[in-house]
């Protein structure tokens, strides 16, 4: 376990560099996108065009509950055609080398409900740099317009897909060796059972609760009483 005090994911601390600046310093193996690659990412999204248009973003992780950006409306959508799963390890953030934790990915296959948060067109150049910074400085995800349906209407949204060809994608895991890596990892952020507890417990709030979640829930809870004895 990580005994220092965790970092607060907070927009400040990610546009300060101070997030990115860990993340060097803690991941030698960890293959970061540059700044050119990440910027390149954002303008292929809008084939290089200004924004002129509000901007639907697909958040299903830790975006819900600490979005770190500026938004005007947040609504429950459903996205098809891929679900929400433990599927990357991760060696720093939430996990470190010697007791690897595990984080969300957009996995193909299914359905996935969560939050469509709508960034103002004015805004959105902005406030997307924040996630790229947040969510694309390593290479393990890739940005997709996702179709997401919600308030019986149809949006598109931006969504971040796991890279199943990536090293450190693991979504064929068992449950209980996934539940006991995050009842054991912990890293700069702060605990990886607190990142599924608090993913959790706003889906649960929301209306929308994640039942593979839950049983991950139960599972993290048991071991870490266990443990403690």
């Amino acid at each position: 376990m990580n005994d220092q005090p965790p970092i607060a994911l907070t927009r400040e601390a990610i546009l300060s560099g101070k997030i990115h600046n860990m993340i060097k310093r803690h991941a030698s193996p960890f293959e970061m996108r540059t700044e050119a690659e990440r910027t390149a990412s954002l303008d292929a999204m809008f084939v290089g065009e200004p924004i002129r248009e509000d901007v639907w973003l697909f958040a299903y992780g830790s975006l819900i509950w600490n979005p770190a950006i500026y938004f005007t409306e947040q609504r429950c959508v459903t996205v098809r055609g891929y679900h929400r799963k433990f599927c990357l390890e991760v060696h720093l953030g939430r996990g470190s080398p010697e007791a690897p934790g595990l984080m969300l990915g957009l996995d193909r296959g299914g359905s996935c409900r969560g939050v469509a948060l709508r960034i103002p067109a004015a805004r959105a150049r902005e406030e997307l740099e924040v996630v790229w910074q947040r969510e694309m400085v390593g290479t393990a995800y890739t940005a997709r317009w996702l179709r997401a349906a919600g308030n019986g209407e149809a949006i598109r949204a931006i969504g971040f897909v796991v890279d199943r060809t990536h090293d450190r994608y693991v979504g064929g895991m068992e449950e209980l060796q996934a539940a006991a890596l995050i009842a054991n990892a912990s890293g700069f952020l702060g605990p990886c059972a607190d990142y599924l507890h608090q993913t959790s417990s706003h889906l649960t709030k929301l209306g929308i609760p994640d039942s593979g979640l839950l049983r991950l829930q139960a599972l993290v809870g048991k071991i870490r009483r266990e443990t403690a004895v």
